[in-house]
């Protein structure tokens, strides 16, 4: 299943990351201020996608079947998401053991625990995974809720996440100065993000009208330069932004700004958005003098990197889950089975 838009909306998100990591970089002309945090921005609508598309996914085979497939979902997760991964942190852990680079301690086990996010003193290699992370404990926690607390008290809890998370984040920013480092990152500090897209995905026929108004507001709170005010409200309404722009942009793919988002070499782009976002971390580095982090030729280097990667691990790893998928799926009776019946298995496209 392809959602129109939600290709191009992830190369929207990958370039705003490439930029703000490539900054600093020999060669690399100078940001304007206003992308200073463009690879924040860029990871919280990967955050809104991922809460949108998942919740999506799984509403439609609840609508379908009646219920949430656990061992289905993290099959399909987990032949998307573990081979890229670890082949990347395989590669980091080799270029460590060798002294090619300089990893600190416990980033390969936070890496491959997926506890990035509760690991602030890491490496640069692998201090992109922390987002991964996040990712990773959404998925182990919402497919539950939606299976055992029903789709209704689940939309309830993602509100609930929404008002909960700001209020913890200014808790800690005002009372806990020692688990500052961690605003944003740990889970609960940043799940408003997620729960945004989940609940958009609950409630897309309810909230299109609102389109015009909260992206405007969006603007208006991140020219606010008060820690506290972003924390509180800055970052609420950012992700409602991101979430109702995702949902006029999926609704509306033939709106100009829609094609451009469903133009080929940018859905490409997008496609390739994960492979993108783990291996460039090797090449935009401020932090290493080598030719390989020399603009352009380090993100030339990335991309070509994030292809062998689509093309060698991803696509592979693909195939693999359709053959365990095919060999579950019950044989369709001769009569019923068509091309176009409509029948095949929902994919979970990310």
């Amino acid at each position: 299943m392809r959602i129109p838009s939600l290709d191009g909306l992830r190369a929207l998100s990958i370039a705003f990351v490439l930029c703000a990591h490539a900054a600093g970089t020999p060669g690399f002309p100078p940001l304007p201020g206003w992308m200073e945090g463009s690879a924040l921005f860029g990871v919280r609508v990967f955050f809104v996608i991922s809460g949108f598309l998942i919740t999506t996914l799984l509403l439609s085979e609840v609508k379908k079947t009646g219920t949430v497939s656990l061992p289905h979902f993290y099959l399909r997760r987990t032949l998307r998401i573990f081979p890229p991964f670890y082949a990347y942190v395989a590669l980091v852990a080799l270029a460590g053991a060798l002294g090619w680079i300089q990893l600190r301690e416990y980033d390969i086990l936070a890496a491959v625990t997926y506890t990035t996010n509760y690991h602030h003193d890491r490496s640069w290699y692998l201090g992109h995974a922390w987002s991964l992370a996040v990712e990773e404990q959404f998925y182990l926690l919402w497919p539950f809720l939606l299976k055992f607390a029903g789709v209704r008290r689940a939309a309830g809890i993602a509100i609930a996440t929404i008002i909960a998370a700001p209020l913890l984040r200014i808790g800690l920013l005002v009372a806990a100065p020692s688990f500052r480092p961690g605003i944003g990152e740990t889970f609960p500090t940043v799940a408003d993000a997620i729960a945004t897209g989940c609940l958009l995905a609950c409630m897309r026929d309810r909230i299109g009208a609102l389109f015009w108004v909260i992206p405007a507001v969006a603007m208006a709170s991140a020219a606010v330069p008060s820690a506290k005010v972003d924390a509180l409200a800055g970052q609420t309404i950012t992700n409602l932004g991101i979430a109702l722009a995702i949902e006029r942009f999926v609704r509306f793919p033939d709106t100009a700004f829609g094609r451009v988002l469903n133009f080929r070499p940018i859905v490409f782009v997008g496609v390739l958005s994960y492979s993108l976002y783990l291996w460039q971390q090797l090449f935009l580095n401020r932090h290493a003098a080598s030719w390989m982090t020399a603009f352009p030729v380090n993100l030339a280097l990335a991309f070509v990197v994030a292809v062998g990667s689509y093309y060698l691990i991803e696509r592979p790893a693909l195939r693999l889950r359709s053959r365990i998928e095919a060999s579950r799926r019950p044989a369709a009776a001769p009569q019923v089975a068509s091309a176009a019946s409509g029948d095949r298995p929902v994919g979970y496209g990310t």
